[in-house]
């Protein structure tokens, strides 16, 4: 068959193509085109378009950046949501319309402002200058070249260049941003009254048919969602430390290799009379500050007790003349080459020679001396005994790491082997949902939410471990789940408790609570309320309960409440007094506007407040130019983007 094949290739070759032809017609050369398969598409912009490709390897690099920066709290289910991929969407097509602005505006960069651009990234500067070898070290370690880098660079440049002069001519007008400071810095003379809704609450009374009706109507507010039940083991430096004991000769040991740690090195006291010799000087210069130099470490030797004198009257050092040239206490390092050696090889009194350093000549004194100091075995013991305890705690850690996580495999539908083995106590907690941990009042007795490990246990990884398929259907256990570096748990559902809506009798108190707290701040909103109109009949009588005047504005509101503050800055400037009342919380506060006077805000603070509204001024246009762009270049967003924003499958494993 094959040698028939082989003999009569071109005859093959010809019958083929007789039969493949003509489907071309029949199927279509678009069928063909489908057939090889064509990336979705989620959007155009001017026809090109942004495929799903794309979307999901921007997607996969979002969410790459939030594990990095949130670590053990990244959530996936927090921000890989419908609005967050509605955001990054727009942000591919944006870009996309840029760059299509860019090319066939010709916007372009200089070779000039590439360099300068490169030279300003901290990253590839050493000691604040552009380095070559470094920037080549940096590239390299981001598996770049320096062509590619730059012409990355050099496209997002001129990509940038379409809305820099829009953003950088974009200004607030003088107007805005002066009524906006004046209404910043405004200040308000305000009194208080408040009717406290716990006042009231005697007065009202709550019946078991308030109850049930209250239960009928909202049971939607109790729906208690899924949630566990779980077991699991925490392995920490508490756990790989229990039971280490430290030996004795252990602690004498440790404590003999590192005496240095438990002592004080010899310090210094010693005064200086420093004569400058200026860089740069002149032979003649320097032979005169030598010899008065020389001719001052005479008169200090031959007494001694006249050196503070000396130094007051002839040191150029300013810090430390007129104090007698005191340098205060030094110990071995802090100075360095002859300086040094002066003063760790003289003896208490004694007066140097001239001493030369980079700064100048010197006469050095010691006036004190404090001997080298070593605290006793019995001072630091414990301090011993903690560190090698942490050691052996440190090896034992990974150790019990190796063993926890062989172990939770070895048995899979249960934790009591592992906690066995490793000595660790077996806990349990229940109420844990996919969102978090429910209050302890829903949860009952052994409440996570309660619990000492409710942190470790409201972690996102748990969460998410506690919910996925194995454990949370097969009630397996999980695989050790590392939340720092010293601290790992394993988990294990043992019950599941389906969403619902508690029986009323377990919710009751509650409703009554609830409903006792509205009526009780109804209440007082009634009373204030009645009170408030006889107030504005009569404006010019100051009634009685209210508190201390206080003067308010926006930037400085005196621990009063949002709500509170928006009602006082809200009330018109005439007729004074003005009233207004507003709920805070489930009380009711009647604010009494009494004065009103400009304020003034500090020349940095107005410039602070200039380039804020600058920037949203900036932004604002920046946005309503991009807009006009889609439109101009006829974005569409297809039907295919609306289920990948809505997906649940993107890449957040």
């Amino acid at each position: 068959m094959f040698e028939l094949l082989r003999n009569h290739r071109r005859w093959m070759q010809f019958i083929l193509l007789i039969l493949i032809v003509p489907s071309f017609f029949l199927v279509g050369i678009q069928g063909y085109d489908s057939f090889i398969s064509r990336e979705p598409e989620l959007a155009t912009v001017a026809g090109q378009p942004v495929t799903r490709g794309e979307f999901d390897m921007a997607h996969r690099n979002q969410l790459e950046q939030f594990r990095q920066r949130l670590g053990s709290q990244f959530d996936p289910a927090q921000v890989d949501t419908p609005a967050m991929r509605e955001q990054l969407l727009n942000q591919l097509i944006d870009q996309r319309l840029l760059a299509q602005v860019a090319s066939e505006n010709r916007f372009s960069v200089s070779d000039g402002t590439l360099r300068n651009t490169i030279a300003a990234i901290p990253q590839v500067q050493d000691n604040g200058r552009f380095s070559p070898e470094r920037y080549r070290q940096v590239l390299a370690a981001q598996g770049m070249t320096p062509t590619s880098f730059e012409a990355g660079l050099r496209r997002d440049l001129a990509v940038g260049r379409v809305l820099e002069p829009v953003t950088q001519s974009a200004t607030v007008p003088a107007a805005v941003t002066a009524n906006l400071e004046s209404a910043l810095t405004q200040q308000r003379t305000v009194q208080l009254r408040r009717f406290a809704a716990a006042d009231h609450r005697a007065q009202v009374s709550v019946s078991p048919q308030d109850i049930q009706a209250w239960y009928d109507a909202n049971k939607q507010q109790l729906v208690v969602p899924e949630q566990v039940s779980a077991q699991y083991l925490v392995l920490d430096e508490a756990a790989a430390t229990q039971e280490v004991q430290v030996k004795d000769e252990d602690i004498a040991s440790y404590y003999e290799q590192n005496k240095n740690r438990f002592g004080q090195p010899e310090r210094r006291r010693a005064s200086h009379i420093m004569i400058e010799v200026p860089a740069g000087a002149s032979d003649e210069a320097r032979k005169a500050a030598h010899a008065k130099a020389e001719s001052l470490a005479k008169e200090a030797a031959a007494d001694p007790a006249k050196f503070a004198d000396l130094a007051r009257a002839n040191s150029q050092d300013a810090g430390s003349a007129d104090k007698g040239g005191d340098l205060g206490w030094l110990a071995p390092g802090m100075l360095t080459g002859p300086l040094e050696k002066a003063v760790f090889s003289l003896s208490k009194d004694q007066v140097s020679g001239v001493v030369e350093s980079p700064s100048g000549l010197h006469i050095v004194k010691i006036t004190e001396v404090q001997p080298a100091a070593v605290k006793p075995l019995a001072e630091v013991r414990d301090e011993i005994a903690a560190e090698i305890r942490k050691q052996v705690a440190a090896t034992r850690f990974s150790e019990m790491a190796t063993k926890l996580t062989e172990t939770v495999y070895d048995q899979r539908d249960s934790l009591q082997p592992a906690a066995d083995a490793l000595g660790l106590k077996l806990r349990s907690a229940t109420g844990i949902t996919r969102e978090g941990l429910l209050p302890a009042e829903q949860a009952g007795a052994q409440a996570a939410a309660a619990s000492p490990d409710a942190q470790l246990l409201d972690n996102p990884r748990v969460r998410q471990a506690l919910f996925s398929p194995d454990v949370l259907r097969d009630k397996q256990n999980s695989g050790v789940i590392e939340l720092s570096p010293d601290t790992m748990l394993a988990v294990r559902v043992t019950q599941v408790q389906p969403e619902h809506v508690p029986p009323l009798e377990k919710v009751s108190d509650s409703i009554r609570e609830r409903l006792l707290d509205e009526r009780a701040a109804e209440a007082a909103r009634k009373a204030a309320t009645t009170a408030l109109e006889g107030w504005k009949a009569d404006p010019a009588t100051l009634p009685e309960g209210f508190g201390a005047t206080t003067v308010v504005s926006r930037q400085q509101p005196r621990q009063l409440s949002q709500a509170v503050l928006d009602a006082a800055m809200r009330l018109p400037a005439q007729p004074l007094p003005g009233y207004a009342g507003v709920a805070d919380g489930n009380d009711y506060v009647v604010v009494r506007l009494d004065k009103i006077e400009p304020g003034a805000a500090d020349e940095s603070a107005r410039d602070m407040l200039a380039r804020q509204l600058g920037a949203a001024w900036g932004q604002a246009e920046d946005a309503a130019v991009l807009q006009m762009l889609r439109q101009q270049y006829q974005v569409k967003i297809l039907p295919e983007a609306a289920a990948v924003l809505q997906s649940q499958d993107q890449s957040a494993d």
